[in-house]
C-alpha cells in the first residue's frame, strides 16, 4: 500500500530536510552575530542563543523568521548548581547550547550548520561537546579564526 502525504505534512517533511542552524554568541560578538545572521537563508530554521551581562543588552535582532532567539541574562543566573555563585561569562551559553544540542540534534551528520561566536572558553567547551560527545562533523562548525580552534574557517 502506497502512502501519500497530505500537502501540509509534505511541506513540513521537505522543510526538515534542509539544514538546521545553531548560532551562539555573547555581548562581545554582537557585530559578528549580525553578519552571520545576514548570510543565513530567509527560510533558515534553528536556534540562536545570545548571552549578555544583564537585560539592558537585550534588543531586537534581524533573524530569519523561523529562527528562535533566546537571550541568556547572566545577572539572573547562577554558576555551578547548588553553589549560589554568580554565573560566570560563557556558562549560561554553554549550558543552553549543549542542552539544546543534546535534545535536538538527533542525527548531527544530517544538515546541521553551527556558528559559535561567544568567548574562547565557552566556545571551546561547546565545540568539544558537539564533536566528541555528539559526533557533529567539525566542518559543520564555524568558530572565530582568532581562537585557533580546529574547526575555524
Amino acid at each position: 500500500m502506497t502512502s501519500v502525504l497530505p500537502t501540509r505534512a509534505h511541506r513540513r517533511a521537505t522543510r526538515r530536510a534542509g539544514a538546521t542552524y545553531l548560532v551562539a554568541a555573547d555581548e562581545s560578538s554582537l557585530a559578528e552575530l549580525e553578519l552571520v545572521l545576514a548570510t543565513l537563508p530567509l527560510c533558515a530554521t534553528g536556534r540562536i542563543f545570545v548571552e549578555v551581562p544583564d537585560a539592558s543588552w537585550i534588543a531586537p535582532i534581524d533573524a530569519p523568521a523561523r529562527m528562535t532567539v533566546t537571550w541568556l541574562d547572566r545577572s539572573v543566573r547562577t554558576g555551578e548548581p547548588g553553589t549560589g555563585r554568580r554565573c560566570p561569562h560563557g556558562r549560561a551559553l554553554t549550558r543552553a547550547v549543549t542542552g539544546w544540542a543534546d535534545e535536538m540534534l538527533c542525527d548531527p551528520a544530517q544538515g546541521v550548520r553551527i556558528h559559535l561566536l561567544g568567548g574562547y572558553l565557552g566556545t571551546a567547551d561547546i565545540l568539544e561537546h558537539l564533536t566528541d560527545r555528539l559526533g557533529v562533523p567539525a566542518d559543520a562548525i564555524s568558530t572565530p579564526a582568532r581562537f585557533g580552534l580546529s574547526s575555524s574557517r
